[in-house]
């Protein structure tokens, strides 16, 4: 075995995708000391967008002054590429759960004000081309506190009508949901930011007249576009107003960093995630690499801390399906960071150590 690729999405509230990566490559050091191993920090749009592209492609990690999904000042960072004219922007590091304590999480009140800031910022120093990683967000007004932001930059000649016809936008999202109606941003995703039933009605309510009023306005409505129940609407937001196109989070990490030129002379992908079943096989992360390594016929192992549905996901593709967490182990005790590690590290260990028993 020459080359082993790690791309292990974060386990939430554990690891971020670069601790589980690391802790992947130590066990495969401590069995393979001589294979070349490549470690690739991925997202699918939502937390860690920033840290999974700045290896691979540069650029300035800018730092600017936004608000906070409940319009508290904050300091917020983006990457600039300027020989690309392009940003690339992280949702959540204006408008996310994770700046918010549990006891602070209102949808009704939660705005998504910071992101446009951030769009705004990046635009005054010359970016035309944005990828935005939608995810994680604690807002579900429809994008209008984004685009408010956006409006008032406009108004106050931050930038012009001739810049905005030069913009292109990108969503990343694995999110297809509606904005509105029963499988739409307030009733699928709102109880986890807060809301009680009676806030889900409301934010339906808001976001069914605002799409409304956009439409009669625009003459099209992207209300129904899949994507657009994304990060409480804004997914709608950057469809109806800024004319975004909308692709899977993780293919346009994959794009970006060539992971396809990285397969060659590959022999394993060791991808993972928190929690694997039968959604994994739903357009999430470790299923967006998977597709790419049979493209290139290259074997590629999962592993999780949970993990149903175990003969499906061999089904789909996986060539090893494992739980790095012994059984009986308490939640409480794997949700620890360095045990986590220490699991992820010795899976990993005895998983090529299987594999290379197996070999002829």
């Amino acid at each position: 075995m020459k080359k082993i690729i790690v791309a292990i999405d974060s386990f939430k509230g554990c690891l971020t995708s670069a601790e589980a990566n690391e802790a992947a490559c130590k066990g495969i050091k401590a069995c393979c000391p001589d294979v070349e191993v490549v470690q690739i920090p991925v997202s699918d749009g939502g937390e860690g967008w920033i840290e999974a592209f700045h290896p691979f492609i540069g650029g300035e990690l800018v730092e600017a002054d936004v608000h906070d999904p409940l319009m508290r000042p904050i300091k917020a960072c983006y990457i600039n590429l300027k020989s690309e004219r392009l940003a690339v922007i992280e949702i959540a590091k204006a408008s996310g759960q994770n700046l918010l304590k549990p006891e602070e999480r209102n949808p009704l009140k939660a705005s998504s004000y910071g992101t446009g800031e951030l769009i705004v910022d990046a635009i005054r120093k010359g970016c035309r081309r944005f990828s935005i990683g939608l995810g994680g967000s604690a807002t579900s007004d429809a994008g209008m506190g984004m685009l408010q932001a956006f409006a008032e930059a406009l108004e106050s000649n931050q930038f012009t009508e001739d810049d905005l016809k030069e913009m292109t936008f990108s969503i990343a999202t694995d999110v297809t949901n509606p904005l509105s109606g029963p499988m739409g941003a307030a009733h699928v995703f709102g109880p986890q930011k807060g809301a009680t039933p009676e806030m889900v009605e409301e934010l339906d309510k808001r976001a069914i007249d605002f799409a409304k009023y956009s439409a009669r306005k625009m003459g099209y409505d992207c209300s129904e576009n899949p994507g657009a129940g994304a990060a409480g609407g804004l997914g709608y937001a950057f469809m109806q107003y800024l004319h975004a196109d909308r692709r899977s989070g993780i293919d346009v990490l994959l794009d970006m960093v060539d992971f396809d030129a990285m397969l060659k002379d590959t022999d394993l992908i060791i991808t993972g995630e928190g929690s694997s079943d039968a959604q994994t096989l739903m357009g999430k992360l470790p299923m967006g690499i998977m597709r790419r390594a049979q493209q290139q016929g290259v074997d590629i192992a999962l592993i999780a801390g949970r993990i149903a549905d175990k003969e499906a996901l061999l089904k789909a593709g996986f060539k090893q399906v494992v739980c790095i967490n012994p059984e009986g182990l308490p939640l409480t005790e794997a949700m620890k960071p360095q045990v986590a590690k220490a699991n992820i590290c010795e899976t990993v260990r005895l998983l090529l150590e299987n594999s290379l028993s197996l070999q002829p």
